[in-house]
C-alpha cells in the first residue's frame, strides 16, 4: 500500500463508483471518507435497473468480494427487453444474459447501493455533505460543504456526478449538452393504472422508438413502472415546457405536443405520473485530457459523463474504482498512481464515449427502428421469437 501509506482519502459522492472504491482501498486498510450529500441512505427513491457487465462492474464487486451478495439481491425477473414502434407493434424481444459470456444481469439501484454500504466500516460514509467547493493548500486538498463542514485529505477523488464541484479543481473542460433530453416520470401501482401497457411491458422493459423520439419503461419491485421520455429539443425551451406541464391533463398535452404521431396508447403513462422531471443529456469530449494532478482525480460521470445508450455509465465507474485502487496499492506515491490511472482511463473512454454517441444518434434517427432492431439482432443468442403485434 505504497502510494497511500498514512494517507487520508477523501471520496467525494456516494454512488456505486466511490462506494466501490471506498470498498476497495478499507480492504486494503486505507484511511477512507465518502461524502455524500443525501441527507441519508433512505433519502430519495433510486433510479432505474442498472445491468451489470462481467468485464466491469462484476468484476470490481467480485475484487470486493461482494459477488455473492449481488447474485442474492439480482432481478432474475427483468430477463428480457422489447422493442416496439411509436404504436406498440412489437419489433423485437431481446433476452438478457444472465450466465456465460456475455452475461448482463440486472440490479436495482437501491439494493446495489445498500450492498456498498453495509460492506463499509461504521462511520465511513459522512451524509448530507453537498460540496461547494474545493481547493489545494500545499499537498492536501480541502474541501467545504453547502452544511459549513470542511474537511482536508491527502487524496481526494471526485466521484460526484456530471456537475462534480471538484472536477473544477482537475480541469477546466466541461460536459456539454448533446440535444437530447429524458423526462423522467414515475407510475405507481402500474397494474391497475396503466393495464394495456403493464400488460405490453410483461414485467421487464421496453424501449419504443420513432419520429426522432424514445419512451424507455421499466418495472420496479414495488409495482411501480419508471419511465423516461427522450426527445431532441432545446434544453431551456424543453425544460420549462415540462415545468409547465404540473397537472395531468397538461403532461397528456405536452407528450402529444412533443411526440407528434405517436399512438394514444402512450398517454396513461403521462396521465398518471406522479411527477415529470428534465434530465439533459451530458457527454465529455471524447479527445478530453488534462495534465495530472499529484493529488486529485475523478471517476464515473465527473471524470466523463454520456448519454446512456451503450448501458455503460455505471460500469465504467465501478471499473475507474478497480483500476484507481489498484495503481494507489501498487504504485509508490499517489501522484504516479493518479496519472497511471488517468492514461488507462482516457484510453479506455476514447472509444467508449465515441461508440456511445454513435448509438446515441441511431436511437433519435428517422429509421431508428430498423438501425436499432438490427444492432440487437446482430449481438445474437439473445432473441426470443416475437408474436405478432395484435398477440403481443
Amino acid at each position: 500500500m505504497k502510494a497511500m501509506d498514512g494517507k487520508k482519502i477523501a471520496i467525494v459522492g456516494g454512488g456505486p463508483g466511490g462506494l466501490t472504491l471506498a470498498r476497495l482501498l478499507q480492504q486494503s486498510g486505507a484511511q477512507v471518507s465518502v461524502y455524500e450529500r443525501d441527507q441519508s441512505r433512505s433519502a430519495r427513491v433510486q433510479g432505474s435497473a442498472l445491468d451489470l457487465h462481467e468485464d466491469s462492474g462484476l468484476a470490481a464487486l467480485e475484487a470486493a468480494g461482494l459477488i455473492e451478495a449481488f447474485w442474492a439481491n439480482h432481478r432474475s425477473d427483468l430477463d428480457s427487453l422489447r422493442l416496439t414502434d411509436a404504436h406498440g407493434m412489437v419489433l423485437h424481444e431481446h433476452l438478457r444474459r444472465m450466465s456465460g459470456p456475455g452475461k448482463r444481469p440486472e440490479i436495482e439501484r437501491g439494493p446495489l447501493r445498500d450492498i456498498l454500504l453495509d460492506s463499509l466500516e461504521p462511520g465511513t460514509v459522512q451524509w448530507d455533505c453537498k460540496l461547494e467547493s474545493s481547493e489545494l493548500e500545499g499537498e492536501q486538498v480541502v474541501l467545504h460543504f453547502a452544511n459549513g463542514q470542511t474537511a482536508t485529505a491527502d487524496i481526494a477523488v471526485g466521484c460526484d456526478g456530471s456537475n462534480s464541484r471538484l472536477r473544477d479543481l482537475v480541469t477546466p473542460i466541461r460536459p456539454q449538452y448533446v440535444g437530447v433530453a429524458l423526462v423522467e416520470g414515475l407510475v405507481p401501482a402500474a397494474k391497475h393504472a396503466i393495464p394495456e401497457l403493464w400488460e405490453l411491458l410483461r414485467g421487464s422493459a421496453l424501449i419504443a422508438l420513432g419520429g426522432e423520439r424514445t419512451i424507455g419503461m421499466g418495472t420496479k419491485p414495488d409495482g411501480s413502472v419508471l419511465f423516461y421520455a427522450g426527445l431532441r429539443t432545446d434544453d431551456s425551451a424543453g425544460r420549462q415546457s415540462v415545468e409547465e406541464a404540473s397537472g395531468p391533463d397538461e403532461r397528456v398535452r405536452w407528450f402529444h405536443a412533443n411526440f407528434e404521431g405517436w399512438s394514444g396508447l402512450w398517454e396513461p403513462l403521462f396521465r398518471e405520473a406522479v411527477s415529470m422531471v428534465w434530465r439533459p443529456l451530458l457527454v465529455c469530449p471524447e479527445e478530453q485530457h488534462w495534465k495530472p494532478k499529484p493529488n486529485v482525480t475523478l471517476i464515473g460521470d465527473a471524470a466523463h459523463v454520456m448519454p446512456p445508450y451503450a448501458g455503460e455509465g455505471v460500469n465504467m465507474a465501478m471499473l475507474d474504482a478497480l483500476v484507481l485502487s489498484k495503481f494507489l496499492l501498487g504504485k509508490d506515491t499517489p501522484g504516479d498512481a493518479i496519472a497511471a490511472y488517468e492514461a488507462e482511463m482516457f484510453s479506455r473512454m476514447r472509444s467508449m464515449t465515441a461508440d456511445t454517441m454513435v448509438n446515441t444518434e441511431m436511437f433519435y434517427a428517422p429509421d431508428a427502428c430498423e438501425r436499432v432492431v438490427a444492432l440487437f439482432r446482430s449481438f445474437g443468442g439473445g432473441e426470443s421469437a416475437v408474436p405478432p403485434a395484435g398477440e403481443a
